[in-house]
């Protein structure tokens, strides 16, 4: 069987193979599958988190003063 995404190995810790297999099973997917979803929301957690650190830092250095009202900016 081919296939034209790429794959990857790895290799897990005894509970943590049995937790991924124990949620493929409780919903219904292969491992494989579970696995990609489970990787693909760790990113999306990792993005969001580089997000709220830059919206954290620009927060700081904020100034109502210097801000451009909605209006101006969407004209």
């Amino acid at each position: 069987m081919s296939t034209k995404n790429p794959r990857l190995n790895v290799v897990l810790e005894l509970p943590l193979y049995h937790a991924v297999c124990q949620l493929a099973r409780k919903d219904g997917v292969s491992l494989s599958l579970k696995a990609r979803d489970l990787i693909h929301q760790a990113l999306e957690y990792c993005e969001n988190l580089h997000w709220a650190k830059i919206a954290d830092s620009r927060e700081k250095t904020f100034s109502r003063k210097k801000a451009l009202a909605h209006k101006k900016v969407w004209a």
